[in-house]
């Protein structure tokens, strides 16, 4: 296939392109292309040549303001909106208008989109949350509209917490637990819905070939778990205590609304349609996602 893709020099984008190789890959850049293989794009002008895009075989749309950086000042929150709302309408809208439009455009998104729901069990058919992140996850994935219009096959990948050691919410968790001054945050018993790195790409080669699949997707595993336990079990993987536990209001100090939006909330999300589709997950329980994720880093 021939493959254009947005962010891939983040986590799941370097990790896509490997697997993907003897595939025909082009990577969407926001600089003048310095190789043969980038195309320039602009989010932030709105500015996009149709006549560079036309002609691929898949789009796979991975860029956007990381959410876990920095406190969110309102500075911040109109960045990460802009950044997903306003790239993805761009690319989506001029997909939409290209005389040979790809017959796959697979657009991220998150299980921010279903917000804080307690021990509420969450598919694909449940209903929008409240809050900021809800509210942008369903404005994001609304903004593929036009594509979806167009007759193109249309994915958006609601992503949970991806597991790795190189980026993402695990690698900013390494340095206290490494050092024994891991715990649990808040109570302990909102729920964690995660996924290993190695399942989110395998799974997005199956969305590339499966011409069945589209609408949203649960990039989950089939095993959620408490804070409490993702910390004990953490803490095994890496033969470290957790003993010291941070309370709410502590969490909150320290990062304001995003306390509450993403380390606070509880999501018990199932991978409803991956499951349908008879996808086989690699590390379904999560002690083994991390001593993979982890390998020849503990101790």
């Amino acid at each position: 296939m021939k493959v254009l893709i947005s962010g891939s020099h983040g986590l799941v984008g370097k990790a896509l392109i490997k697997q993907l190789a003897g595939h025909e890959i082009y990577r969407l850049v926001r600089h003048y292309p310095d190789a043969p293989d980038q195309i320039e794009w602009s989010p932030e002008r709105y500015s996009i040549a149709l006549s560079m895009i036309e002609g691929f075989d898949a789009v796979v749309h991975l860029a956007g303001e990381s959410i876990a950086e920095g406190r969110w000042s309102d500075e911040k929150k109109k960045r990460i909106r802009e950044s997903r709302v306003k790239g993805t309408k761009l690319l989506g809208d001029a997909l939409a208008n290209l005389t040979r439009p790809p017959k796959t455009f697979i657009a991220a998104s998150a299980i921010g989109f279903y917000g804080n729901r307690g021990d509420e069990t969450l598919t694909e058919e449940s209903k929008p949350g409240d809050g900021f992140l809800a509210d942008l996850c369903v404005e994001w994935e609304r903004t593929t509209a036009m594509a979806k219009e167009k007759g193109i096959r249309t994915v958006n990948c609601r992503f949970g917490i991806i597991l790795d050691k190189e980026g993402g919410a695990l690698a900013k968790m390494l340095p206290p637990f490494r050092m024994g001054l891991g715990g649990r945050i808040g109570d302990g018993k909102q729920w964690m819905s995660w996924i290993a790195l190695d399942d989110v790409i395998a799974a997005l080669k199956l969305m590339l070939e499966t011409d069945s699949l589209r609408g949203p997707v649960n990039f989950v595993a089939p095993n959620p778990v408490r804070n409490e336990e993702f910390t004990k079990t953490l803490g095994k993987v890496l033969s470290r205590p957790t003993l010291f536990p941070v309370p709410a209001f502590g969490v909150r100090f320290a990062f304001g609304e995003m306390a509450d939006a993403l380390l606070l909330t509880s999501q018990r999300v199932e991978p409803a349609r991956l499951v349908s589709e008879g996808f086989k997950f690699q590390y379904p329980q999560l002690e083994d996602a991390l001593a993979h994720a982890l390998e020849g880093q503990r101790n």
